[in-house]
């Protein structure tokens, strides 16, 4: 494949999305970047419509790798919108790893924590037993099962809490309530590993060279190690931790006077359309093994986001 062949980004305004857009002349300025989201790429079309378009957008760039970054995340608005949860987290999916397939054409694509049933405490590992609390988990679980009975060679990495310096997140919202509000209440019985969008993006990129040449990045001499693994934030915390974490920052950076008080309440005070699960702790140990990368640190992570807005 030619060193000008590019990187082709399904996704614009996404978290993950927007710091690919952001890291990549940095980490690959060789490597141009080609970004394709709605109304160009409508991934909520029918499955012809979107074949079609895909074929087209595909022979147009003729891309040496996809890195799918789209996808239907709002958790609990999919308990009331599950068919297009499943259009765009499940079918579109199969479309889009068909036709990477059919071209041997690689492709990154993400899933989530939300894929098992969150109980127990012990981290989950890639070939646990999947059972999705609601229709998000649902879809996503749906997409990873499409990706690989498509058969191509493809790099599925489920992450965990995502939050980026863009985007809507779990940090922002907790530094818009915390100056609204003296006091907040934070769920504390629900634990995972709080992952940035940038590191994300920096893995994928950091991956790109070794995947468009089926290289191990350890050992050239092998195969990409192609499949399933997990990525998330260390170490694990609950969202009354990462709260805490948030505030403590925030303050310290002057984008907040003080700190909201902070009360930490179960899962059940605080009723949501859709259950979460409590344990997203999620075991990197392949991940480590197979690409030697450094895990991301939520800490520092939460720290340059924080420091960029300030």
């Amino acid at each position: 494949m030619s060193s000008h062949s590019p990187l082709l980004v399904i996704g614009r305004s996404g978290q993950v999305a927007s710091a690919l857009r952001r890291l990549a002349p940095q980490l690959l300025p060789d490597r141009p970047l080609v970004v394709v989201t709605r109304p160009e790429l409508d991934l909520a079309a029918s499955t012809g419509e979107l074949s079609l378009t895909l074929e087209q957008l595909l022979c147009q760039h003729q891309p040496a790798l996809v890195l799918n970054a789209a996808a239907y995340t709002a958790v609990d608005k999919a308990e009331i919108e599950p068919e297009l949860a499943s259009a765009i987290n499940a079918t579109a999916v199969g479309v889009l790893a068909h036709a990477c397939a059919e071209r041997s054409l690689p492709l990154f694509h993400l899933s989530t924590d939300y894929v098992f049933a969150g109980s127990g405490e012990r981290p989950w590992w890639e070939d646990d037993p999947t059972g999705p609390l609601g229709v998000y988990g649902a879809s996503k679980l749906a997409g990873e099962q499409a990706l690989q009975a498509a058969g191509g060679q493809h790099l599925l990495l489920r992450v965990s809490w995502v939050f980026g310096l863009e985007g809507a997140n779990f940090v922002r919202t907790m530094l818009r309530l915390g100056a609204e509000r003296p006091a907040l209440s934070v769920v504390a019985d629900q634990v995972g590993g709080p992952t940035s969008a940038e590191a994300i993006a920096s893995t994928w990129l950091s991956l790109a060279d070794a995947a468009m040449s089926n290289s191990s990045p350890l050992d050239p001499a092998q195969p990409f190690p192609w499949g399933i693994y997990h990525y998330a934030g260390q170490p694990a915390v609950s969202w009354h931790g990462f709260a805490e974490a948030i505030f403590s920052e925030a303050v310290a950076l002057g984008l907040l006077p003080h700190a909201p008080q902070l009360t930490a309440i179960p899962s059940s005070a605080y009723p949501n359309p859709a259950r979460r699960p409590a344990n997203s702790r999620l075991d990197t140990s392949r991940f480590r093994a197979a690409f030697g990368l450094p895990l991301p640190q939520w800490r520092e992570d939460l720290r340059r986001c924080l420091h960029s807005w300030a």
